[in-house]
């Protein structure tokens, strides 16, 4: 096991990572590492992550008691308490408001769609916990309900939280979050997304236990199952994935998955997603536009 002088300064890089990759502002986010089975090592408050010292450091028991440090832990160490509670395999913990994923989080759209395989093989899918302030006793609340299936999660309009069985673990699973969303955003803004057929994702997640991937729950992405899920005592025992059948495709189409009568088979996986034949919808270029709301306001003059 790591000893604390190991852990102090590996929290130090993690938070110089965050802060340098936008990740946080100002004094955003907080780190917590397991230094035993009863101590946990956690950041500040009121503290840079980009410019913390080894020293700054405090040490707290699995109750929150502060056991040493110069400065009081985390405002938000009850949410980091609660992750622990649920999950004795996790020994560590990241908060932090990166900025394409936290505006899916504000948008209120989870990454759970079947888009990029090395996604569905680590975190699965990567829902919303209910909004709830900050520091309080509700974020824990809100947390509770996901952390048992998932490694990472978006906050309604505050972030993302991701856990690890050690703290670059952890932090790499928060860059993997940004990442996804990045992509997922680029995607949309082009048309829409090419899914991973619901087959096919039943096969990426086979992969798994072939890469030796420890995930917390198995991947749902057929909705008949997520039907008897939720209906069940434990609503939320698996990773529910947006993933539609596939009709021999690995790659559906998302403009044309929910079109009636639609062949998925004929649908060729190069087709530009979001652009059916004929949807219905006029499309112009920004330029188009521009030229658009111009003619428009001299109009009004």
């Amino acid at each position: 096991m790591s000893t604390e002088s190991s852990l102090r300064a590996d929290i130090v890089e993690v938070g110089r990572r965050m802060y340098a990759r936008g990740y946080t502002a100002s004094n955003d986010g907080n780190i917590s590492v397991r230094i035993d089975e009863t101590r946990l090592l956690m950041t500040p408050k009121s503290v840079c992550k980009g410019f913390m010292t080894p020293d700054m450091m405090c040490v707290t028991d699995l109750d929150g008691r502060k056991l040493q440090g110069d400065r009081d832990p985390s405002s938000e160490m009850q949410m980091h308490l609660e992750v622990y509670r649920q999950r004795p395999d996790v020994r560590a913990v990241v908060h932090a408001h990166p900025p394409i994923a936290t505006g899916f989080a504000v948008a209120g759209i989870p990454l759970n769609r079947a888009v990029l395989a090395e996604v569905l093989t680590t975190l699965g899918s990567i829902p919303i916990a209910e909004y709830a302030t900050p520091s309080t006793k509700e974020l824990p609340v809100a947390v509770r309900k996901y952390v048992k299936a998932h490694d990472g999660m978006l906050l309604a309009n505050h972030g993302a939280l991701t856990i690890g069985g050690d703290l670059f673990a952890a932090y790499y699973k928060m860059e993997t979050i940004e990442h996804f969303a990045k992509i997922s955003l680029v995607a949309r803004l082009l048309g829409g997304e090419n899914l991973i057929a619901r087959e096919e994702v039943a096969r990426l997640q086979d992969l798994r236990t072939t890469y030796g991937i420890k995930a917390p729950a198995p991947i749902c992405p057929d909705p008949t199952a997520i039907g008897d899920l939720l209906s069940s005592p434990d609503p939320l025992a698996c990773q529910i994935v947006d993933a539609p059948a596939g009709g021999g495709q690995r790659l559906v189409s998302d403009a044309r998955r929910d079109a009636p009568d639609s062949s998925l088979s004929s649908v060729p996986t190069g087709v530009p997603a979001g652009a059916p034949e004929d949807d219905g919808e006029i499309r112009l270029t920004y330029r188009e536009l521009s030229a658009l709301i111009e003619d428009a306001i001299k109009s009004v003059r």
